[in-house]
């Protein structure tokens, strides 16, 4: 695969999800109210369940282009998959924590007890794996420092963590939750975009 193709099918790996931690430390500035982010935050950490549907759009140095996302979230379990021209047609991946599948058409099929792992053994990336089963939800990560901007709503205009700058661009409002709509992701050599076109949050329960 190109490196663009390498760059949108590793990235799935950083999609996935992992529940973990209920400390935080953050930083807060910007005009929300702090309590209402305290019980806007409490309400999407419950959500263990969603299906989405929507773009992705990824910038790197040597390459960029788009595809189609589908991500869907049961608890601890996800399946993900990336269609259109980054994924040669089609790219899938399946897992839980401490296994993870990687299927891609007409390539073959990975495993790995760790997506962080077998991120860096493709790409020689260390990205924040973990992190983006939260920001997704318009969450910092628990188990990192983070610096966060409240916009007027009291929901999260921009976070600052592990090295990443993420732009929540716009909301909606879906099963009673509040749930982003378009994401800007910065990081070192890479740009990532999301447009998340239909938002099926669910709360499971454990």
């Amino acid at each position: 695969m190109s490196m663009l193709r390498h760059c949108t099918t590793f990235f799935l790996i950083a999609l996935l999800a992992g529940c973990a931690g209920t400390g935080s430390r953050e930083a807060l500035q910007g005009h929300g109210n702090p309590q209402q982010w305290q019980a806007h935050k409490q309400q999407l950490s419950n959500l263990d369940g969603w299906q989405i549907n929507g773009k992705i759009g990824i910038r790197a140095p040597k390459d960029s282009g788009s595809g189609t996302l589908f991500w869907l979230q049961r608890q601890d379990y996800y399946d993900i998959r990336l269609s259109g021209p980054l994924g040669r047609g089609a790219a899938r991946l399946t897992g839980r924590p401490g296994g993870v599948v990687l299927e891609v058409a007409n390539q073959g099929r990975y495993e790995s007890p760790s997506p962080e792992a077998l991120l860096e053994e493709q790409l020689g990336w260390k990205l924040p794996v973990s992190n983006l089963v939260w920001w997704v939800r318009g969450l910092p990560a628990p188990d990192s420092k983070s610096q966060l901007t409240l916009d007027g709503d009291s929901h999260l205009a921009s976070l600052n963590q592990d090295g990443w700058q993420v732009q929540y661009l716009s909301y909606t409002e879906q099963n009673g939750f509040t749930v982003p709509e378009r994401i800007k992701l910065h990081g070192q050599d890479l740009d990532v975009t999301l447009v998340i076109k239909d938002w099926q949050p669910r709360q499971l329960g454990h």
